[in-house]
């Protein structure tokens, strides 16, 4: 490790990935600082700060003494493009101020692969958004666009996991897409940090598999995590839209299948273009996916998620 980033200001880290990004910096010896919207236990090696994106005050505080920022927060699900702006552009915009006012170069940024596609949804619109930001910064960084991202604590995959926990996994009619282990996403993110041959670079990692998977692939995997023999079931692109429209009668603003991310599912291709592969003398995935699912899969049923 290098001294030069030894207190690493991180937003988003009482979310999935930020969460395991703490436990790896703590780990590789680094102090953090990381912002939270509630009272957190007190944890050795953490200071949290008390506020949120929207509160400069508390953004400043965030940074202030830090030698580096990883931005990992995000919303990667609102009502409408007004909530996606609010958090990811706008949020983005207050962190990068905060760094450039504490005097702070190095910013590492976790963006997604949907922002190779802002036309296609709000939320790539808005992950887009995000990255001219951050490349218009004068900062020293390094954006990592993720694909979809499985491990302890997530909540985004938990449906698809008690479904093959039934047998059966509803997937998108077709297309394919890469996926990444919480954990390995996380010692990127810090492999990232000293490698000054990674400042003004946009990565885009993966578990290591060719052309990654298709839908039907990745549920008969998560099928092998719970130890069940699953049919997958591709849904076409009228019901899920139906769905959408279902979904918004019974959970409101809550709802979880919005028509911005049936635009999202039914896109063809969300693998991770190999010419943006971060280095292999840098980083590779060391976490197989069917490792991974199954290390998942257990981290839900100790949660009582999943029987």
């Amino acid at each position: 490790m290098r001294n030069r980033y030894r207190t690493l200001a991180i937003t988003g880290g009482t979310g999935f990935v930020g969460r395991h990004v703490i436990d790896a910096a703590l780990a590789q010896g680094h102090l953090v600082r990381a912002l939270s919207r509630s009272p957190r236990p007190p944890r050795s090696g953490v200071q949290w700060v008390y506020g949120s994106l929207e509160k400069p005050a508390a953004l400043d505080q965030l940074v202030e003494g830090a030698d580096a920022v990883l931005h990992v927060a995000g919303v990667v699900n609102a009502p409408d493009r007004a909530g996606f702006a609010a958090g990811n552009v706008e949020g983005t915009l207050g962190v990068v101020n905060a760094a450039r006012g504490a005097g702070i170069r190095r910013f590492i940024h976790v963006s997604s692969l949907a922002a190779r596609e802002p036309k296609l949804s709000d939320y790539g619109w808005s992950k887009a958004r995000a990255e001219i930001i951050v490349a218009a910064s004068a900062l020293d960084w390094t954006i990592v666009r993720p694909p979809a991202v499985f491990g302890p604590g997530d909540r985004e995959m938990l449906e698809l996991f008690r479904a093959a926990a039934k047998g059966l996994v509803p997937l998108p009619p077709g297309g394919r897409l890469s996926v990444i282990a919480a954990q390995d996403l996380a010692r990127l993110l810090l492999a990232v940090l000293p490698d000054d041959n990674s400042l003004a670079e946009i990565y885009e990692p993966d578990d290591g598999k060719p052309g990654g998977w298709s839908h039907i692939e990745f549920a008969q995997a998560i099928g092998h995590a719970v130890g069940r023999r699953v049919r997958p079931q591709p849904i076409p692109a009228w019901a899920m839209r139906a769905g959408a429209k279902l979904d918004a009668v019974l959970r409101g603003p809550n709802a979880k299948l919005t028509p911005d991310r049936v635009r999202y599912f039914l896109h063809e291709n969300w693998v991770a273009n190999p010419d943006f592969r971060p280095p292999a003398h840098l980083w590779r995935a060391q976490l197989a996916t069917l490792d991974g699912l199954a290390i998942a899969a257990e981290s839900y049923r100790e949660e009582g998620l999943l029987k």
